[in-house]
Formats: C-alpha cells, sequence, structure tokens
C-alpha cells in the first residue's frame, strides 16, 4: 500500500535497444498527508545503525506514530504496523482497518517507520551517499528496529509490559509483518500480511505472473482492453522513430515536454507500462485517491475509453489522460512523474539491487506487454554499476524459508484476486495457523484500507475471518497469560 502495487523503475530503456532491467516497485500514496484523519503523536526511539555486529557505535532516530485512546492498561493489546518504503504518515492515513477495529479490540494503535524513509535516516543528508552509508537498508535490520521498539514500548508505557502486540502490514510493509512473526515470535503474537509478494523471488513464482494478471483485468474491464494496449506498443515505436511521428504524439497525450529523441519515446513507452501496472493496483470499488484521484472500478472506466474507438493510440490517450487527470486539473501530462525522483524511490532501487531480487517479465502472448525477459546476468550487472552493490538473489529464501514456512504460525496472508501482486503471494493455508484468505474482488491490500459502503461482499466476509483470528490470537494468549 501499500501501497503499495507497483510502480516498475527501468535501469536502462527497454525499446531503444538496451537491456531493460524491470524494478518491481510497490505503490505509495503521492504526496504528503496535509491533515490526517486520525490522530496520533509522533515520537522517536533511538537505534543502532548496525544491530549484527559490535563495530560501529552509530545510532539514529527511528519515527513512530502512537495513538493510546482505546488502550486501558492492563496487557491490552498493540496494534503494530511493520512500515513500508515510503513516509510512515501516508501509510497510517491509508491503513483505516487498523483504525477501524482498534476501539473493539481497546487497542494502542503504533505505526513504525522504515529506516533510510521518511524521516527515518540514520545519516541524515548522507544517508544514500555510498554503499557504506546506505548498506545498513536491509529488512533484517528494519526488523530488528521493529523488535527494539516493541520492547521500548512495552517497558515505558504503564500497563503495556504484558501486552499481546499484533503486526499489521501491507505489500513490502505486509512482507515485513510476517517475516516479523517468523524471526521475532516473542515479539509478536501474530501478523496481518496483507497483500505480500513474499514468494516473489527467484525460483519460486513464475517472473510473468503479475503481468498476466493485469491483463486479465484489463479483458475483465472491457473485452478488447488487454488488445488494443498489446497493439500499442509497436504502433508508438513505429509512430516514435519521425520527428513528424513524436510531435504527433506530444500533442495526441498532451504531454508537457515535447517528445524529440527516441529514447524520450522509450521513457514515454516505460511511463504507459507503469500507468497499467499502477492502475490494476488500485482498482478499487469506490473513488479513491492513493496514488491518482479515480473513479470507482477505474481500470472499467480507462477500458470504455480505451476501447470506445478504433485509433489505437487515441484510446490509449485518452485512458491514461483519465488515470493522470480524471480531475482535469492538470494543464498537461509529464512522463517523467513515474521516475526514480524520490528517497523512496532510490531506496526501493538500492533494495532490490542488494537483496529484494523479485524477477519480472513479460512475453507479449501471456501478457499485453512488449516483450521483456528476466536476465539475472544484465541485472546483477546493472545493480554493480548503479549501486556499486552485487545481488544476493537467494539470500531472502535463506533468511526466511522461501516456501518452506510451515514452522512458522500465526499469519493470515490476505491477497486480493485482481491484485498484481496476488501472484507472488500464499494463496492457500498451510496449515491451521497459516491462513490464506483470498477476496475476488480486492485490488491491492484493499482489507486494509478503511470500511465503505461500496465494499464488496468478499472483503467484508474476509474482513469479518481477519477480526476473528485476531480475537482467537489474543484469547489464546490471555489464557495461557
Amino acid at each position: 500500500m501499500f501501497y503499495v502495487g507497483v510502480f516498475v523503475i527501468w535501469l536502462s530503456v527497454a525499446h531503444t535497444g538496451g537491456t531493460g532491467l524491470l524494478v518491481p516497485r510497490f505503490p505509495r500514496p503521492r504526496g504528503p498527508v496535509l491533515r490526517s484523519q486520525y490522530s496520533y503523536d509522533t515520537k522517536y526511539f533511538t537505534q543502532p545503525v548496525d544491530h549484527f555486529s559490535f563495530t560501529t557505535p552509530d545510532t539514529f532516530d527511528q519515527r513512530y506514530l502512537i495513538n493510546r485512546k482505546y488502550f486501558e492498561g492492563n496487557g491490552g493489546p498493540i496494534f503494530f504496523y511493520t512500515g513500508n518504503e515510503g513516509d510512515i504518515t501516508m501509510f497510517c492515513d491509508n491503513t483505516g482497518f487498523m483504525w477501524d477495529i482498534a476501539s473493539k479490540f481497546k487497542a494502542m494503535v503504533v505505526f513504525a517507520e522504515h529506516r533510510y524513509y521518511g524521516e527515518s535516516m540514520p545519516y541524515g543528508k548522507d544517508s544514500y551517499k555510498d554503499p557504506q552509508h546506505l548498506g545498513y537498508l536491509t529488512a533484517e535490520q528494519a526488523l530488528a528496529d521493529f523488535a527494539r521498539l516493541v520492547t521500548h514500548l512495552k517497558s515505558s508505557i504503564p500497563g503495556a509490559a504484558n501486552s499481546p502486540v499484533v503486526a499489521f502490514g501491507g505489500s513490502y510493509g505486509g512482507m515485513l509483518a510476517a517475516w516479523f512473526r517468523m524471526k521475532y515470535p516473542s515479539s509478536v503474537i501474530g501478523s496481518l500480511a496483507a497483500s505480500a509478494p513474499v514468494w516473489q523471488f527467484e525460483g519460486l513464482t513464475p517472473c510473468g505472473s503479475s503481468y498476466s494478471i493485469i491483463t486479465e483485468d484489463f479483458q475483465k474491464g472491457s473485452p478488447g482492453c488487454e488488445t488494443h494496449i498489446h497493439k500499442s506498443w509497436d504502433l508508438l515505436t513505429q509512430m516514435g522513430r519521425t520527428a513528424a511521428g513524436r510531435e504527433k504524439l506530444s500533442s495526441m497525450f498532451s504531454l508537457c515536454f515535447p517528445l524529440n529523441t527516441s529514447t524520450d519515446v522509450g521513457t514515454m513507452s516505460q511511463w504507459l507500462l507503469n500507468t497499467w501496472f499502477n492502475l490494476a493496483m488500485v482498482n478499487y470499488p469506490y473513488p479513491a485517491s492513493f496514488l491518482e484521484p479515480l473513479p470507482a472500478w477505474p481500470v472499467k472506466e480507462v477500458c470504455s475509453l480505451i476501447t470506445a474507438s478504433s485509433e489505437v493510440l487515441e484510446s490509449i490517450a485518452a485512458g491514461a489522460t483519465l488515470y493522470y487527470n480524471y480531475t482535469g486539473q492538470a494543464a498537461c501530462l509529464n512522463i517523467e512523474e513515474s521516475a526514480v525522483s524520490s528517497l523512496g524511490d532510490l531506496g526501493w532501487s538500492f533494495q532490490f539491487c542488494s537483496e529484494m531480487t523479485m524477477p519480472t517479465c513479460m512475453d507479449g502472448i501471456h501478457d499485453m506487454f512488449p516483450p521483456q525477459p528476466w536476465n539475472i546476468t544484465a541485472y546483477i550487472i546493472q545493480c554493480k554499476s548503479t549501486w556499486k552493490v552485487t545481488p544476493r538473489p537467494y539470500w531472502i529464501l535463506q533468511q526466511f524459508g522461501g516456501k518452506n514456512i510451515t514452522a512458522a504460525s500465526n499469519i493470515i496472508f490476505s491477497n486480493g484476486l485482481l491484485d498484481p501482486w496476488s501472484a507472488g503471494g500464499v494463496m492457500e493455508s498451510l496449515s491451521d495457523s497459516l491462513v490464506a484468505i483470498t477476496i475476488a474482488d480486492g485490488a491491492h491490500h484493499l482489507d486494509l484500507r478503511s470500511s465503505n459502503p461500496a465494499d464488496p461482499q468478499s472483503v467484508i466476509e474476509a474482513r469479518e475471518q481477519e477480526v476473528q483470528i485476531i480475537r482467537e490470537w489474543l484469547q489464546d494468549y490471555y489464557s495461557k497469560l
């Protein structure tokens, strides 16, 4: 979410002769939350930069948000959000489910920011300076941060010493929530891992699965929609070969900056690919402004425009305009807006090049996208060139078990069938306490969002099941206490 879905960042442009490297990117809400609908106090906790050696005394202040409105002490529960790759305030404001049920459980609510994102910068403005400063950006270090913060909360807040902690997270945050329970079972009694592609790693899931799901989403949106998009890539390349064609494209899409070269056309193709991926992830049943202000069921709305005309590129332009300018307030469309420009994007790019090897590919046969194979050799070369680090493609599997996770317990894996990332999720229950919940009409972690009158029955039932399981975890904890 969150959040979480995906931006797709290319370390080089695929449509201009180079080897395009797709970096799977989870979506984050755009822009700062100016006025949160939820109230909380902002706190900071001093963490060691390195939890796993005794070679550096460096520390940093980890930001966390806390609300104790419903917490009555005496060992009441703590709902703990394991922060994603971005500013924690945005995740806080987009995880309404935690807030909705906090009063039922009389729970304290905590949102912990992930190191190297938002304000939790271990080395301030130098945090991204070089691998020596950035090398402490790992899931393992982040999980250790969460464990120490839980200990601090329970030891410093009156009445919390015996409080059971339930972890929540969506997307990458959902992966962390699941791994938190696996690695620190004494810190957290159970986890809700929503839209968590814990199996989207080397050797576990076919690399093109996410793009096949997106194609199915668009086909369902309007039959023929995926065919138009499939045709658009070659047409875009052909028109972009001439100055006159590039000028026509710039006008057709109302671009903020004209397409001057074939490289610009490659950037535009990337931008459109990002657009369709993001749109599938935020295909919510009601109007929402998660990534962009969009209508209910936006895939259906975009596809209705795409299939309305036989002029493929003009219809694609109409669909892109709805996504980026549904409010009608944008004077032009900026194809650079999904590029690597923020610390959040940079941080995930580094993580992808260190331990988060999540293969993605397209074949143009089982999906509506231009063919782009997964090339692990090119991936390693480009990561060395970009970040001066050598990826560890199998490290996450060694750390967290890959598909051999049945020794773990008390984890809910929820996935929406409309969500591209469900391809790498746990879709079938693995034991009585490793429970998979599928949401037929759900996009990216819809169940973590606030309840809405337009919610489909599938997400209503999913939330009810999640609440019941959490209640059982707590009852079991208190009975043993």
